[in-house]
């Protein structure tokens, strides 16, 4: 007890002696009290107060959470420093972040009962060459997320590595100005998951041996609707083919096995400069939410359809040729197989119609795109609004040039201070 108290006292001492205009720095050793410490530290901390961790594996029992602003959490590396969780109680997150103004950066989080590290209305947060990892592999009693920053705005995820997550891997949910680079994401149900947000960059990333690679979302029942503004590019979405294993009820359960790029219910979407390929069911997806199996029912404010996708300047390789799962077996039903590599449900909202056409600028714009090997990009149009009341008198359309006209770029997030 009297070592534990000397702990605190010398922690507060380092707080206070920095006077608030010299941040505090608190060091962390490896050892049996790692747990009580950390915590305490974080809550007795100031703004400002950096945190390192030292080379090591730190052991802990419960989740960490952070409430103050202006803090900074490091390690000496995302294989040096690691932050295991083996032995958490069930469902709870690693690290718990309440702050704005926080960064973290050069350290890893494993084997968590819940997710690796959530952030939750934390403004202008950094996740920086972190890495969130379940050990065993893939399997649906793993944690649903390895980086989940929710409710926020300025969120920047780079150079890190997650694996193993049962939902997502890299999630930004119902949040502004948003940008994802740089980052590994592999054998995770969803690789990178843009959920219900306005304004993300997702670029420079690799998303590989996911179930699905990168999803960009807009779901029913959240507090941010109408997810718009994304910018998928310069990413590498190859052989995604890890077997779905999210836990049954949940909404990523319905993407099917092998899918690179999914847009579902989102508006304002350019995908462009990617390297698409080997994803066994589809390439590029592009879907309304009522296409899927979920029964929820849908709320007067939420909009189901996809609108304004922009598709070009991508190189496209092989896939289509294994359609796994009750999603892509139904496409492949309708359309055959191998599907082509841009696959669209066809479904869009009647209201908007002209003489039962949808206006193009709600549409589909798909240009300049590159077949790997030689060859052209194939497209399949279901025919939705028909196909899913009575798949025998739906009309498949094929013609991708119907959809050539380009859409004018989106504009480029920007968040103050980052380059």
């Amino acid at each position: 007890m009297c070592r534990r108290m000397n702990w605190i006292a010398a922690v507060i001492a380092g707080v206070l002696m920095a006077g608030g205009a010299q941040a505090a720095t608190v060091k962390f050793e490896p050892g049996p009290d790692a747990q009580t410490q950390v915590q305490e530290a974080f809550i007795l901390s100031e703004p400002g107060t950096v945190f390192e961790f030292a080379a090591g594996t730190f052991v802990f029992n419960q989740s960490l959470s952070l409430d103050v602003d202006g803090c900074a959490v490091r390690g000496a590396g995302m294989d040096k420093t690691i932050l295991t969780f083996k032995d958490q109680d069930a469902g709870a997150e690693g690290l718990y972040i309440t702050a704005d103004n926080i960064t973290m950066e050069d350290f890893a989080v494993e084997d968590t009962s819940n997710n690796a590290i959530k952030s939750n209305a934390a403004n202008n947060i950094v996740y920086r060459r972190l890495r969130a990892e379940w050990t065993s592999g893939p399997k649906s009693t793993n944690g649903p997320y390895g980086f989940y920053p929710v409710s926020s705005q300025n969120v920047l995820i780079e150079d890190c590595v997650v694996r193993g997550a049962s939902d997502a891997g890299v999630y930004v949910g119902q949040s502004e100005h948003v940008i994802l680079r740089r980052n590994l994401a592999e054998f995770n149900v969803a690789g990178i998951e843009i959920e219900n947000c306005h304004w993300a960059d997702v670029y420079e990333n690799t998303a590989t041996r996911n179930t699905g690679g990168i999803l960009v979302f807009d779901l029913p029942g959240l507090p941010v609707q109408k997810g718009r503004d994304v910018r998928v590019f310069d990413n590498k979405v190859l052989n995604n083919d890890t077997v779905n294993f999210a836990p049954e009820g949940n909404i990523v359960g319905n993407v099917p096995t092998g899918t690179g790029v999914m847009v579902m219910a989102n508006s304002y979407v350019e995908i462009f400069n990617n390297e698409i390929d080997g994803n066994q069911t589809a390439n590029i997806i592009i879907s309304s939410y009522l296409s899927t199996s979920q029964k929820k029912e849908i709320s007067p404010d939420y909009y189901p359809w996809p609108e304004h996708i922009h598709i070009h300047n991508n190189t496209i390789g092989g896939g289509g040729n294994n359609p796994m799962g009750p999603g892509g077996l139904a496409m492949a039903m309708l359309a055959g197989k191998p599907l082509p590599d841009i696959v669209w449900d066809g479904m869009f909202n009647p209201e908007k119609a002209v003489d039962g056409v949808l206006p193009k600028e709600l549409g589909l714009s798909i240009h300049d795109n590159v077949k790997k090997g030689g060859g052209d990009v194939s497209f399949v149009d279901l025919d939705g609004n028909v196909a899913f009341q009575d798949p025998a008198k739906a009309t498949l359309r094929r013609d991708i040039k119907a959809h050539a006209e380009p859409f004018k770029a989106l504009v480029p997030v920007v968040i103050k201070g980052v380059k």
